[in-house]
């Protein structure tokens, strides 16, 4: 959907954007929305490396459970 945009779309965005919020406003709006995206993407990173570690200590256990059923006794 927004692949379709191209830059005249873009460029009647950017125009309305500035007539109504004003020039004063829209340069503390976009730092608001940068802000925003970069704490999403941190977010996002963070989740997804407990995750991904998460997986690595059940994988761990896993393993080391299996080997220890495996081992044969010493008598």
């Amino acid at each position: 959907m927004l692949q379709n945009i191209g830059i005249p779309g873009l460029i009647l965005i950017l125009v309305i954007a500035l007539i109504i919020f004003g020039p004063k406003k829209l340069p503390e709006i976009g730092r608001a929305f940068g802000t925003t995206l970069k704490e999403f993407k941190k977010s996002t990173r963070e989740l997804v490396a407990d995750e991904e570690t998460e997986e690595k200590k059940n994988k761990l256990e896993e393993d080391q459970s299996s080997t220890k059923e495996n081992k044969p006794k010493a008598v």
